[in-house]
């Protein structure tokens, strides 16, 4: 893990962005951790980030922890009946006819 400070990132950003393929680098700033940066490699790990940090999902989080401790939840199985439940009464999509982004063509006769 690289550290560096605000004032050495915001001078030379760009080959802090290459150095971040390597590991997180914490910046500081008056000799504190302010912020780290991270390389993400697609969509995915950006949405994992975020919401591994999602203030609101934490509070849910556990609060389903808690009620789990109380002996609030259910079994496995039963969960999933549950889902399938759920999703028996919904109709499916039906396909558009789109084709890569486009309307598909049919043959004229």
């Amino acid at each position: 893990m690289k550290v560096a400070t605000q004032s050495e990132v915001a001078a030379d950003f760009a080959e802090y962005l290459k150095a971040a393929k390597a590991g997180p680098i914490v910046v500081t700033s008056k000799g504190k951790p302010v912020a780290v940066l991270l390389r993400t490699e697609d969509e995915d790990d950006l949405e994992r980030l975020l919401i591994g940090h999602s203030r609101k999902l934490q509070v849910i989080l556990e609060s389903a922890r808690k009620r789990f401790r109380e002996g609030g939840g259910i079994p496995h199985e039963k969960f999933w009946a549950q889902v399938e439940a759920e999703n028996a009464g919904r109709i499916p999509r039906r396909s558009r006819g789109l084709k890569n982004g486009r309307q598909a063509t049919r043959a004229r006769r």
